[in-house]
């Protein structure tokens, strides 16, 4: 299917705006298939690890703030993080480029059922438990998009039998004209307001999700969250709704456990390894998505035997009588709050990173009843400093340096509590990613003897 999706484009130019690893595998897909391959990016990338591959296989670099000049290629293919109404995009798109992105061409060549999620929370956590619980009930299934494998890549390995279980962020969806055969939205709360216009263009994003969907398709909708009524009110297909408040089409849950939209009861919360009301809702959203597939059983041995993704509320080590807990996929303050209600008693909390130029104020509840000391570093610590002495909250510290902030926090723990990293913010301004930034932590505890 790739070779003759490729052979198209023999002796044309494709682009590729936004370099990464990711890209790797389509671009190589295109230089087999003889296509004249660009690469635009803002970044130099003479230092970069893929640059003497590609660069002896003949493709071309446009690099710096002429990126997106004089676009001539028949075919663009669109990083996530780049946005598609840039200028220089346009006129290529008014001259006759086909925009696209790896996504929409995997979603229109894929043979099999697709589930996606998208949220500005629990992502990653449902779209995994989705997948393990397919694979545990017995099928073949596909893990990708924002995590896993690279879907486009994989495309060969494909049958109609499997399911590809798909995260999406809102940079993807802002370019997809295509939806899942079903779909879930978490929530959606104030992220990533450094990259959309506005508040109301990132919950447009969100709805992409479904806004291509018909009536044969599924939507699973928190019903418990704020913009649930604006979701459900553009709905193509079938809605089957969560809850942690109250009875659902789906399924819902209580301090007892998870329940079945007929109110049997499906998993005791002891049963569930992973910690959190937060993950309660991850649990119902992924059951609900998969339930005409999936049995209680495996439900059940699924929830004993997950313990959860990496850097969410990942357990590090104790040390000394603390216990150090790794979330640095804790990008927002709603990913925080929802990480700090997970602990029984307070905490002593490490916060700050790059701005998104999201509010802050959502923190000051949780902070007075989660937090007995903070540690704030980053850009954003100003902000979160400000919500702080707002309500009163003396007890922190802002600190400069990130290794700095950890050992603060080691000193302020006494034994039997717990230091959590939950940055309520991106990274961006310190390291690469949240993934860089929890390994430092992680690196860091683990040091010490």
């Amino acid at each position: 299917m790739l070779k003759e999706y490729a052979s198209q484009y023999k002796a044309k130019a494709v682009g590729f705006v936004g370099m990464g690893v990711s890209n790797l595998p389509v671009i190589r897909l295109f230089i087999s298939a003889g296509a004249k391959c660009t690469v635009r990016d803002k970044n130099d990338l003479t230092n970069r690890d893929f640059y003497a591959e590609l660069a002896s296989a003949g493709v071309s670099f446009i690099t710096g703030e002429g990126y997106l000049d004089n676009i001539t290629e028949s075919l663009l293919f669109l990083s996530p993080a780049v946005r598609p109404d840039l200028e220089g995009i346009n006129k290529a798109r008014q001259n006759g480029t086909k925009i696209t992105s790896e996504m929409e061409e995997f979603f229109r060549l894929c043979p099999c059922k697709k589930i996606a999620v998208t949220g500005s929370d629990g992502k990653t956590t449902t779209t995994t438990l989705i997948s393990k619980l397919l694979s545990a009930q017995g099928y073949k299934t596909w893990l990708g998009g924002n995590i896993g494998v690279n879907l486009f890549a994989t495309l060969d390995e494909i049958s109609k039998n499997d399911f590809a279980v798909i995260e999406l962020s809102s940079f993807q969806l802002m370019k997809l004209s295509q939806s899942p055969d079903i779909a879930v939205v978490t929530n959606v709360a104030p992220n990533h307001l450094d990259w959309h216009t506005d508040m109301n263009e990132y919950v447009e994003a969100k709805k992409r999700i479904f806004a291509f969907q018909n009536s044969n398709n599924l939507l699973v909708l928190n019903k418990d969250d704020f913009y649930y009524q604006a979701l459900v009110a553009e709905a193509k297909g079938s809605v089957r709704t969560i809850s942690g408040n109250t009875t659902a089409e789906g399924a819902y849950f209580t301090a007892d456990g998870i329940f079945s939209a007929k109110g049997d009861l499906l998993v005791a919360d002891e049963e569930i390894r992973i910690v959190g009301r937060h993950n309660r809702y991850n649990y119902c959203q992924a059951y609900t998505a998969v339930s005409d597939y999936v049995t209680p059983q495996t439900l059940r041995e699924v929830a004993k035997s997950f313990g959860g993704v990496e850097h969410r509320i990942e357990f590090v080590r104790e040390y000394n009588g603390v216990k150090y807990y790794n979330s640095s996929i804790d990008s927002s303050p709603s990913r925080t709050t929802a990480c700090l209600e997970s602990f029984k008693t307070k905490v002593v909390a490490i916060c700050g990173g790059y701005d998104k130029n999201i509010p802050y104020q959502p923190l000051a509840d949780v902070f007075s009843r989660k937090v007995k000391f903070a540690v704030l570093c980053g850009a954003t610590a100003p902000k979160i400093a400000e919500v702080l002495d707002n309500i009163g909250f003396t007890e922190y510290t802002v600190v400069n340096d990130f290794n700095g902030a950890i050992e603060l926090a080691k000193s302020k723990a006494d034994n039997g509590e717990c230091v959590v990293l939950t940055p309520a913010s991106a990274s961006f301004d310190m390291f690469k990613n949240f993934a860089e930034r929890g390994n430092r932590f992680k690196e860091i505890v683990n040091s010490w003897r």
